[in-house]
């Protein structure tokens, strides 16, 4: 299983590249992340392009750049974008990875994203916002999932441990 890549992914605040981090470095993977491969390639923030471009092609270059990430070896740890599960192409894609989806309350992760610039706010009001992405995601979030946490509950360290143990029991059946 160590060609298989691991995905993390989950609505903004969730703490994905939080898990992400300690997931590659507890399997001396290399990490990708969507927010750092976007700026590379497009020289500008999830934010900007948002702005600049609108979320239609804000979402297509996020899933561009998941799925490159899908395809690198060594097989990486990835902090990708919610807005890729929207993507058909991509969830069939995600059947070749072992999905972790971080699923926290609307209201904790519009918190956590007050303090967060580099991620668009696509509505003023961040509570409805993220209710209604996670309405909308919620069933391809499901689709794809192996391991399902929620960040409010448990902390990164422990996510992170539950998702190993559930990751090397995959690895045996």
């Amino acid at each position: 299983m160590t060609d298989i890549p691991i995905v993390v992914m989950g609505l903004m605040g969730a703490g994905k590249s939080t898990v992400a981090r300690l997931l590659a470095d507890a399997l001396d993977r290399p990490m990708r992340d969507s927010d750092a491969d976007l700026e590379a390639r497009y020289g500008a923030t999830a934010a900007a392009m948002a702005g600049s471009l609108g979320a239609d092609e804000l979402h297509a270059r996020e899933a561009e750049v998941l799925r490159d990430a899908l395809a690198d070896r060594p097989a990486p740890v990835i902090a990708a974008a919610a807005s890729t599960v929207e993507d058909p192409g991509t969830r069939r894609a995600l059947d070749s990875a072992f999905v972790v989806f971080l699923d926290g309350p609307p209201e904790v992760l519009a918190e956590r994203m007050k303090s967060s610039s580099h991620r668009p706010h696509f509505k003023p009001d961040l509570v409805r916002m993220l209710t209604e992405q996670r309405d909308l995601r919620l069933p391809w979030f499901r689709e794809v999932a192996d391991v399902i946490a929620d960040p409010s509950a448990h902390g990164p360290e422990e996510i992170a441990a539950t998702v190993l143990a559930r990751f090397e029991d995959a690895k045996t059946s």
